[in-house]
């Protein structure tokens, strides 16, 4: 019924064509016209279920039997078969295997998890980091590689770097909030350890310093996933995925990897001409609203670079001439960057 609802709201108000809710829902052209002609499901609907004499009283043993195994290893949980064989055997069950399989199907139906398609407003952007390998100077290397994803408009823009860290998650924002043209007012991360410290609740983190001092420079908002739950920010991953399917295929042989990072971001710029497929317009055009969402490039430029607060004999890092260097905090106080 819930489905039922959804279809009828989505179409008869506008936000979905017939021919796409077919497409979105796996539904015949024959079953969407009786869900728009009726406001619930026609016909005989069985008001009470039909009772199980035998079977009833050993129902609450199935469940007890199937909520004991979510604290089990997934290939030691009780099938269908092995728990008939054991009401047969230490409980006296005199009824057959079907009600029991049924039993068992029914259960897991109605207390499995549900994801629900999400949607995604203009403005709002999802990050992550992949791998990938390219010849570097005549030698295979791997490479971190730094992706933002628009899911609105499917807009989304690679970076590769040497390594994934903090330097490199800060310049890849900065990167990409420049090729887009703002700044997306909602992010949604997975829980590195660049970005938070500390789990402390469903949706409560604490972040690392660096992390909010980018946050506050750009005045977005975070949103992190729920543990072991990739689905939140699958959009990203998909792109990821196509990213190096479509731009590193086959491997790239370059010089240096500033002379790959412009490859990749004028392959990014040349996949904004793209329409796809349920999508109104092109990704470029797609992006021009998102912008209204979006908000301004701040005025002064952000440094993308791993600040340290210590003690004068512990190590901080600097950066001289395009390199790192791990030097007492003494001698790096008062000495800005290249």
């Amino acid at each position: 019924m819930e489905q039922w609802t959804e279809v009828r709201r989505r179409v008869l108000t506008g936000e979905l064509s017939k021919r796409a809710a077919c497409r979105e829902y796996d539904l015949s052209w024959h079953t969407l016209a009786k869900m728009l002609t009726h406001h619930e499901p026609p016909g005989y609907r069985q008001r009470q279920p039909r009772g199980k004499p035998v079977l009833e009283p050993f129902l609450p043993i199935i469940h007890e039997i199937l909520e004991s195994d979510k604290q089990a290893p997934k290939k030691q949980r009780h099938t269908a078969t092995r728990i008939f064989h054991r009401l047969r055997d230490e409980h006296g069950y005199s009824g057959g295997y079907t009600s029991v399989r049924t039993a068992v199907r029914d259960w897991r139906r109605k207390t499995q998890e549900v994801f629900l398609r999400l949607s995604h407003p203009p403005g709002q952007a999802q990050v992550d980091f992949g791998y990938a390998y390219v010849d570097l100077a005549g030698e295979r290397e791997q490479v971190a590689l730094f992706v933002m994803t628009l899911p609105y408009s499917d807009a989304f823009f690679l970076q590769a770097f040497p390594r994934e860290c903090t330097e490199s998650f800060q310049e890849g924002h900065k990167r990409a909030f420049e090729f887009f043209g703002g700044v997306p007012p909602r992010i949604s991360y997975d829980n590195s350890k660049i970005a938070v410290t500390k789990i402390t609740g469903s949706r409560q983190r604490e972040l690392t310093s660096e992390f909010l001092r980018l946050q506050s420079h750009y005045l977005y908002e975070s949103h992190f996933c729920l543990v072991r739950r990739a689905n939140e920010k699958g959009h990203v991953e998909n792109l990821l995925g196509y990213g190096r399917r479509n731009f590193l295929v086959p491997i790239p042989k370059v010089n240096t990897l500033g002379e790959l990072n412009a490859e990749l971001e004028q392959r990014c710029t040349t996949d904004l001409e793209r329409t796809l497929r349920g999508k109104s317009a092109t990704k470029r055009e797609l992006i021009g609203q998102e912008r209204a969402a979006m908000l301004d490039l701040p005025r002064q430029s952000f440094d993308a670079r791993r600040v340290t607060h210590a003690s004068a004999n512990s190590l901080s890092l600097v950066r001289f001439d395009t390199n790192d260097y791990s030097v007492p905090v003494k001698y790096a106080i008062g000495k800005s960057p290249s």
